[in-house]
């Protein structure tokens, strides 16, 4: 019988030790496509749920940016619960000679309409084209600032306790000797973070007093947190007006 050389014995199992090797690595891929394709579908799935830009479900008050227009400034400022627009304002418009009558005409409408359609998508009303566009552009900027719904890990966890909503309450309008006084307040956590007055007398000499005591009035409510406030001096008829409307938008608040 013949006998097997050393050498050859040893070249023989050496090539066989490689052979082995390299069909092992040829077997074993750099990533499992598998996992790879899962993990791909699972991060499409989850920014397919993510909320858009567009998706609404914040709650309070927010104020676009004023537009400005050939006759004047508009801005708008709405009150969104759970994603809807339920009241909407124009908190400035064009006023002054003919300006007057176009804002009377043209605002209640555009607020209704924004509210309806609860988007900047809206008609312009006629015969107020320049209006129109400012609030539909003040509007479209109010609704950006909006903060858009969480979900997933990005937000509170299901039956978790988050913060406390604002809510918006518009108290009763006060009338005073000349004309009448109606405040709008947004409560959160039980104190007033903004206050505004909807409604306050205006023209002529009212004009002047009502931009003198207004926004003192609407910052003393607010450092207050009630309407156990100061009159501005020169403009006593207006602070009582106010303080009156106040109130009423607190009882509201309270209940």
């Amino acid at each position: 019988m013949r006998k097997s050389h050393p050498v050859r014995r040893v070249v023989l199992a050496s090539a066989a030790t490689v052979s082995a090797v390299v069909l092992l690595l040829s077997l074993k891929p750099a990533s499992d496509p598998a996992t790879a394709s899962a993990a791909g579908a699972a991060a499409q799935q989850t920014a397919g749920q993510r909320p858009q830009g567009g998706a609404r479900a914040g709650s309070g008050t927010v104020t676009g940016d004023a537009a400005q227009t050939q006759y004047g400034a508009v801005q708008v400022r709405l009150t969104v619960s759970a994603g809807k627009i339920t009241e909407a304002e124009a908190v400035q418009a064009p006023k002054g000679g003919l300006s007057d009558q176009k804002t009377q005409l043209a605002i209640p409408r555009l607020n209704q309409a924004a509210v309806a359609a609860g988007s900047a998508d809206i008609d312009s009303v006629s015969g107020a084209t320049y209006t129109s566009e400012g609030y539909k552009k003040s509007l479209q900027s109010a609704l950006d600032k909006v903060e858009p719904a969480a979900s997933g890990a990005d937000g509170p966890a299901a039956g978790s306790s988050g913060p406390a909503q604002a809510r918006t309450v518009t108290g009763k309008a006060a009338q005073t000797q000349y004309g009448p006084v109606q405040v709008r307040i947004t409560v959160s956590a039980g104190k007033i973070t903004e206050a505004e007055a909807v409604q306050a007398p205006k023209g002529g000499l009212s004009d002047q007093k009502t931009q003198l005591a207004i926004p003192r009035l609407n910052q003393a409510a607010v450092a207050a947190g009630s309407a156990d406030i100061d009159a501005v001096s020169g403009a006593t008829y207006t602070s009582t007006g106010y303080r009156q409307s106040l109130q009423s938008a607190l009882d509201q608040a309270g209940d």
